[in-house]
């Protein structure tokens, strides 16, 4: 299958971007005039927050702005802190199946493939709440989760980082092992994969790494990779709280392993992400970055 290139539109709304944010408008006029495919659309206000799009009506105003462009939207970010999975409280776990349906009814309305979700909580676990429940409750949301969003037809990815808990290895493959559920992957994020497989950062001790890094962890995936998130690492964190994304061809990674991982563990696309989220110069990266992009398909005869 032909590659399509998005960006992650988050990087522009955060980090350094934050107090300031670049209009949505104006990011969606930049990717389309350089020719993007499309764009991976978060749930931070003014992009793509349930509050910015309430309902059906004003979704299919948002798809007609974005495909006016020639874009599609390739996934989206899902915001799920507001009733956090993980809560001792009943209340607030039964909340969390309710945020989560109103983000597949978004992704429904705007014909978006996959939805990204996370653990939600900084390593090593939250506060008040032990390891174990921590993990029973991540599974049995996950699970939940990726039934619901089968029944619409949306594809579940799980972006394991070093900023959240469950950041070893062995507890993304363990996690993807008890969830077991056809419609539950992976985003694979090639930075992320680094902090985690090659540095393992932010770990609870013992430090655990594999001898192949990111590539093997990539492989020991195979058929669980749903989406990809492509940058740079540079073997650091950004704030000390999760992976610097660095652009193509300033850090440690071998773009063209990289991509031969995840090939290999069975990803069929069609969607290349790029991800600059905390990037301070994000905006200035986007052409370069893209065509960095256009030639590394190429190379993969995927464009």
């Amino acid at each position: 299958m032909k590659g399509k290139i998005s960006i992650g539109t988050s990087a522009f709304a955060m980090g350094v971007y934050a107090d300031n944010p670049i209009p949505f408008p104006k990011v969606v006029a930049r990717l389309g005039e350089l020719g993007f495919d499309g764009l991976e659309l978060p749930a931070n206000r003014g992009y793509g927050s349930l509050e910015d799009w309430p309902d059906t009506a004003a979704r299919k105003r948002l798809m007609k702005h974005v495909g006016d462009h020639g874009l599609e939207i390739s996934s989206y970010g899902a915001d799920l802190s507001s009733a956090p999975f993980y809560s001792n409280d009943t209340k607030v776990r039964a909340a969390a199946r309710d945020v989560f349906t109103r983000s597949i009814e978004l992704c429904v309305d705007c014909n978006i493939p996959v939805i990204r979700v996370d653990t939600l909580s900084e390593p090593p676990y939250p506060e008040g709440v032990t390891y174990e429940d921590a993990w029973k409750r991540a599974v049995e949301a996950f699970r939940d989760h990726s039934e619901v969003a089968q029944e619409a037809g949306v594809v579940v990815a799980w972006e394991f980082e070093p900023g959240f808990m469950f950041n070893k290895p062995s507890e993304v493959l363990h996690m993807m092992e008890e969830v077991n559920h056809e419609n539950f992957t992976t985003m694979f994020d090639f930075c992320h994969a680094n902090m985690v497989a090659a540095v393992g950062s932010r770990q609870i001790p013992p430090t655990e790494t594999l001898p192949g890094g990111a590539p093997e962890l990539a492989r020991k995936l195979s058929g669980q990779i749903g989406f990809v998130h492509l940058i740079d690492s540079d073997g650091t964190l950004h704030d000390n709280l999760t992976s610097t994304h660095a652009p193509f061809g300033t850090g440690v990674l071998d773009m063209h392993e990289m991509m031969q991982a995840v090939l290999d563990a069975g990803y069929e696309g069609p969607w290349w992400t790029i991800d600059l989220c905390f990037w301070a110069g994000a905006w200035e990266e986007l052409e370069p970055s893209l065509e960095f992009m256009r030639g590394l398909l190429k190379d993969f005869n995927l464009l």
